[in-house]
């Protein structure tokens, strides 16, 4: 058998991979959240390249409830944060894809704004999760998930990671 004898896998239709049922544009949200199972964890950030410390974090995030959602930054929203005039490093479309194929991920979205508070007030998360580095009182909508009885977690640093630092020490070396 030689390379020309083996279809391509463009020619065989390959169905679309089943991850990518869990993409939902934010106008989708509301009706899609029915479908999942309580108590529900939200959580939301860039995650521009994934690394072991995000999915040690979503691992952990998930294991609060019984389905978690992901509110992704879009590319504008990142590049507002003053991560860098080059972030984020992969676009929307390949972060949102690459974060849905994670086991732990239950429903990937995203948001325009500065801040997810919107998607919160959508979602109602039985339980709002972020990183160690945010104290509970400086997460966005931990005062109304906890107004509503809802639980607001802010998850230590198990593996001291940062894309920032990743990207000075690629850049530092090219």
């Amino acid at each position: 058998m030689d390379a020309s004898s083996v279809p391509s896998p463009v020619s065989m239709n390959y169905p679309a991979p089943e991850f990518e049922r869990k993409l939902c544009p934010p106008e989708q949200l509301a009706e899609r959240l029915s479908a999942l199972a309580r108590p529900l964890v939200m959580t939301n950030g860039c995650f521009d390249i994934l690394h072991r410390g995000h999915v040690t974090y979503l691992a952990q995030a998930r294991a609060l409830g019984a389905s978690l959602v992901v509110a992704l930054n879009t590319d504008a929203s990142v590049r507002r944060q003053g991560k860098g005039e080059d972030r984020p490093i992969n676009p929307l479309a390949q972060r949102a894809a690459v974060m849905a194929a994670l086991e732990s991920v239950s429903l990937v979205t995203w948001f325009d704004e500065d801040t997810p508070a919107n998607l919160i007030e959508v979602v109602r998360p039985d339980v709002l999760v972020k990183g160690g580095d945010w104290p509970i009182e400086r997460i966005v909508g931990s005062a109304e998930t906890l107004a509503r009885g809802g639980l607001v977690h802010s998850i230590p640093f198990e593996f001291e990671t940062s894309t920032t630092a990743m990207l000075n020490r690629i850049r530092a070396q090219g």
